[in-house]
């Protein structure tokens, strides 16, 4: 059964993943190109004012990786992000399936869907969104992945957190929910306040591309995690009646 869910994670992830690329395409890189425009407007502009400056560095056709090959190269990306996530959320639905949420497996994989797009995308984007490029300081970029990173691992964990608590508050329904809700948020809402806060948006740079972007960017995960989910799930109820057909058609009457 887990090769089975394996092999239908692998499957839905790439789908989801190319309709995800999709999205991002569509939406996502007219923002990045007007961003890349920006910054080597601005990049020319320098070079104007201090013709012995070093030239920064381009995403034009003249740039090691063109513009057409990134484009391109996007919906590989958003492929095989969506194979490695399909393989993992497969192992991860086959540990809880028939432990932990619904029973039908339909409804399991859309609550794993979402609150893995919570916990893994939206904890850490409320912190640190994303950002198009000509913002952000290169030489920051390590620092700034490590307390990306450091954010899903607080969103994963508050999760866990918050199942857990769930599954042991069984006295008062109202009092389940509440507990389950501030076992989540408390870790989360702490992180958001301590972890230090990252702010590198240059002067004069468009308010309105910057937060279209980080929408869009939110958007494609959005459409990966809600593509992926109903599939998953569509998929997963099918085969549960395919199988329990048979076994329906031999019980004795």
């Amino acid at each position: 059964m887990v090769r089975t869910l394996l092999v239908r994670g692998l499957l839905l992830g790439l789908l989801a993943g190319l309709i995800a690329g999709g999205f991002a395409f569509a939406f996502g890189e007219p923002r990045v190109d007007a961003a890349i425009a920006l910054e080597e407007a601005a990049a020319a502009q320098a070079e104007a004012s201090e013709p012995d400056a070093e030239a920064g560095h381009s995403h034009g056709e003249e740039a090691e990786v063109s513009r057409p090959a990134q484009k391109a190269g996007l919906f590989l990306a958003t492929g095989l992000y969506g194979l490695a996530v399909g393989g993992v959320f497969a192992l991860v639905f086959a540990g809880l399936r028939g432990r932990v949420g619904p029973r039908s497996d339909g409804r399991l994989a859309l609550a794993a869907a979402g609150t893995a797009f919570t916990a893994m995308i939206l904890v850490p984007f409320v912190k640190y969104p994303a950002n198009p490029p000509a913002v952000g300081d290169p030489d920051t970029i390590n620092s700034r992945t490590l307390l990306y990173v450091v954010m899903i691992i607080i969103g994963l964990a508050a999760t866990a957190a918050a199942v857990t608590t769930a599954r042991r508050v069984l006295s008062d329904p109202w009092l389940r929910w509440v507990a389950t809700v501030a076992a989540f948020l408390v870790p989360v809402v702490a992180a958001w306040w301590l972890l230090p806060t990252v702010s590198e948006v240059p002067d004069g740079f468009p308010a309105t591309l910057l937060w279209e972007f980080r929408l869009t960017s939110l958007g494609t995960q959005l459409v990966f995690w809600s593509a992926f989910g109903v599939l998953f799930g569509w998929i997963s109820d099918r085969a549960a009646r395919r199988t329990a057909a048979p076994a329906s058609a031999a019980a004795p009457s």
